[in-house]
């Protein structure tokens, strides 16, 4: 039998005809709709009908069409921005890098804000995902960190990427923030600045982010020697007005804390709120470190000393693994650098 009588030759196209998804769900013996996740790094194919497909594809020459390919999985050209979070600053940068990522790309972005504690908050994220039929989804926190969600997306075959402090999914489905390294070097700073008596303000309870900040920011002051006393640990929202409500609990225990971490900017901006209504002057009275480095923090009067996040990268980055995938990439082995929060240092703490 010479190479032409193979069965995966004999299955070819004609020549000078271009190889269609069928001709691969044939030759592969599969169904269309297995090749066509195969095509988009779907988790939800077994690695040997991966191989096989591919390889067949390789065989071919099967050149995936982005028009075709839209048109075939009856998919939008429109990647979702699916969010609860109640900083519109954070929302505001994470679209500017998506949108960064999707130009030239034939893509555009529509954004689904929700209420992650909704009873309805599930079925309506289907109706969304169904009716906009979505090339794709990005999910920052805290619905990154709803699995009802990502059940919704994998029954809907939808590809999707995760934003979250630590890793909840494979390598090309997930962006790591690494937030505890960045609280951590909160936590150092302020006592290396001499600060014992520290308060803390939370995020809510429901984000996983509020969890790994307070986390690592007790364990950079445990480097230090020092530990937290619950006593001066107050709840937030990631909201200004919940930043303003914590403050004035923490400022008004006596002794009252010398410094104040908040787990995000907009908190810390509640602080200097009612440090100044209290008279008292930043940072002679109170030394104030913020989350995420948002442009307010530089904008606010002493500068905001706060850890940078660089969420108009992570979204930039988020969108590039989404688009992995119709480039001919793997979105688990693109070459992108590691999320690594830092510290920037500026004028709201100083030593005692």
């Amino acid at each position: 039998m010479t190479d032409d009588d193979t069965p995966t030759a004999r299955a070819a196209t004609k020549p000078g005809k271009r190889p269609t998804i069928n001709d691969v769900a044939r030759v592969a013996e599969v169904s269309k709709k297995t090749v066509s996740r195969v095509i988009n790094q779907s988790p939800f194919v077994r690695e040997e009908t991966r191989v096989r497909v591919n390889a067949v594809i390789a065989e071919l020459g099967f050149v995936p069409d982005l028009q075709a390919r839209g048109l075939a999985f009856r998919r939008s050209f429109l990647v979702g921005l699916i969010y609860d979070n109640p900083s519109p600053n954070y929302v505001v940068n994470m679209q500017q890098g998506v949108l960064d990522a999707l130009r030239g790309s034939g893509l555009e972005l529509v954004v689904h804000p929700c209420l992650r504690t909704a009873d309805t908050v599930v079925a309506d994220i289907r109706t969304f995902v169904e009716r906009q039929k979505l090339f794709g989804v990005i999910l920052p926190p805290s619905m990154s960190e709803d699995e009802r969600v990502i059940d919704v997306l994998r029954d809907l075959d939808c590809p999707y990427v995760r934003i979250a402090s630590v890793s909840l999914d494979g390598p090309g489905a997930m962006l790591v923030t690494n937030d505890h390294l960045g609280a951590a070097e909160a936590g150092r700073h302020l006592a290396d600045l001499g600060h014992t008596r520290i308060g803390f303000i939370s995020g809510p309870a429901l984000f996983r982010s509020s969890a790994v900040r307070g986390g690592g920011f007790r364990e950079g002051l445990a480097e230090r020697g020092i530990t937290l006393d619950d006593r001066y640990v107050a709840a937030g929202a990631y909201t200004f007005e919940s930043g303003v409500e914590a403050a004035k609990t923490l400022l008004s225990l006596d002794p009252r804390p010398t410094a104040i971490f908040t787990g995000n900017d907009e908190m810390a901006l509640g602080v200097f709120k009612v440090a100044r209504d209290m008279g008292m002057e930043i940072p002679r009275d109170l030394s104030v470190v913020g989350y995420d480095d948002l442009p307010m923090a530089s904008r606010v009067w002493p500068n905001l000393t706060s850890v940078r996040l660089p969420i108009r990268d992570m979204g930039r980055m988020a969108a590039e693994k989404l688009l992995a995938p119709m480039r001919g990439l793997d979105p688990a082995k693109l070459d992108q650098p590691e999320v690594r929060p830092s510290l920037v240092i500026r004028d709201s703490a100083k030593a005692l």
